[in-house]
């Protein structure tokens, strides 16, 4: 993800991951089981870790501009 993207394609990025997180946070409230859980858990911290480097980028782009 080290490509240059623009400010509107960082926004629409951090949407989207932002989306994929409500929707792993609504999976892990019906969840029953620990491999499940996990799983989800994992998938979650994988994409929080990508909204935070979008928002680093997006932030950067923003300083540079």
């Amino acid at each position: 993800m080290s490509q240059d993207l623009t400010k509107d394609e960082l926004d629409s990025r951090i949407a989207d991951v932002r989306e994929n997180l409500r929707t792993l946070v609504e999976q892990a409230a019906g969840t029953i089981g620990a491999a499940d859980e996990d799983r989800i858990n994992d998938r979650i911290e994988e994409q929080q870790a990508r909204l935070d480097l979008l928002v680093q980028q997006r932030d950067a782009l923003d300083k540079a501009g």
